[in-house]
């Protein structure tokens, strides 16, 4: 069955979404990655500035997986609970060349500094010759401190990514992990989690319909929980399914 469009009016009004955290994240088959970055959260809070036994594997990560299964959410969170604890925070996506320049230019600082900072790199898989030379030179600055952590995310294992074979295996040093889509049941019941956080009451016969029928990947399915809440609001009705077939109607 073909995805009917999201009305654009509704789909691009995300303000009152709460932000990504490893805590609305639903880990499904990925235990040991939200495993892993808990301990690490956890470790910024109790020791911030301490950077002396701070090994490779505590603070690279590289995480691979099929579009839609949480690869971005995850960057965001980890970002997040970094931000949460006072750490200094730069995000890297193929989307922003000049975040690499500014990033390079302060990388002999970071790794002088005692206190903890963080990197995270997205769509690893998409970055062109430029920034692959500048992500190799940021790995060799992060493998020789104590300091800096760097949580990557790509579609791909790192021996099948297109990249330099130099790059490739500096990207499995610290820990690798892969993201799984959610299955059906597994979506539903995100989803329930994520119409609660934003107080939305939905009827029972909702969310099985929308996972059935409707969108397959979690990016859309969310986007259409904050349409709904929005739409709802909008015409003052509870979420009901005749609301969402009305929602979702071709205009």
């Amino acid at each position: 069955m073909n995805t009917p469009p999201l009305p654009k009016q509704f789909a691009l009004d995300i303000s009152h979404s709460p932000k990504a955290s490893l805590e609305n994240y639903l880990p499904g088959k990925d235990l040991a990655l939200i495993s892993a970055l808990q301990n690490i959260k956890r470790s910024w809070a109790i020791s911030a500035n301490e950077s002396s036994n701070n090994p490779l594997n505590q603070r690279w990560i590289y995480w691979w997986g099929p579009e839609g299964s949480g690869r971005t959410h995850l960057l965001e969170a980890i970002r997040n609970a970094a931000q949460d604890t006072g750490l200094e925070c730069i995000a890297l996506s193929p989307l922003e060349p000049t975040a690499w320049i500014r990033l390079e230019e302060k990388m002999g600082a970071l790794a002088e500094s005692k206190k903890a900072s963080v990197i995270t790199v997205d769509d690893v898989d998409h970055l062109d010759d430029r920034l692959i030379g500048s992500l190799f030179r940021i790995l060799n600055t992060v493998q020789a401190s104590k300091a800096i952590h760097i949580f990557m995310a790509g579609n791909t294992a790192p021996a099948n990514l297109k990249l330099r074979e130099d790059l490739r295996t500096r990207l499995g040093w610290g820990l690798v992990f892969q993201t799984q889509l959610l299955d059906d049941d597994e979506k539903i019941q995100a989803l329930e989690e994520a119409a609660r956080a934003r107080g939305l009451v939905l009827s029972p016969d909702v969310l099985p319909w929308l996972s059935s029928r409707f969108y397959r990947d979690m990016p859309s399915l969310m986007a259409l929980i904050d349409a709904l809440d929005a739409y709802s609001l909008e015409t003052k009705r509870a979420v009901t399914l005749p609301l969402v077939r009305e929602l979702l109607q071709p205009k």
